[in-house]
């Protein structure tokens, strides 16, 4: 499993615009095949940076979905949004993989 953590700096003042363009990748990264564990928006302390976390099954799967939203309407949209807003300044894009407790018997 691959999860990519996206983390935004925002327009403040275009937080409604933001709150629409990052929900809206819910139900396209679903769609897709990946499980999307939510969005977070400023509320206390900075208020221009905001998060989001979705993972797929593999880097392949992420590389395919990437690849899927280039064609489809709903991921156009969503980037017409962000560019005629401006909504978002810059963001950046880490991959993350679990950390698991490990067998029994390692580390003994």
């Amino acid at each position: 499993m691959i999860t990519c953590h996206l983390r935004y700096e925002i327009d403040p003042s275009q937080t409604a615009a933001f709150e629409t363009y990052v929900t809206g990748w819910i139900p396209i990264v679903t769609r897709f095949g990946g499980t999307h564990h939510g969005c977070f928006l400023p509320h206390e302390g900075a208020n221009d940076i905001a998060y989001a976390l979705f993972s797929f099954p593999s880097l392949a799967a992420y590389e395919d979905y990437r690849a899927a939203i280039r064609q489809d309407p709903e991921a156009q949209q969503l980037w017409q949004l962000s560019t005629e807003t401006r909504c978002i300044r810059r963001f950046d894009r880490t991959f993350l993989r679990p950390a698991m407790q490990p067998s029994s018997g390692v580390g003994t």
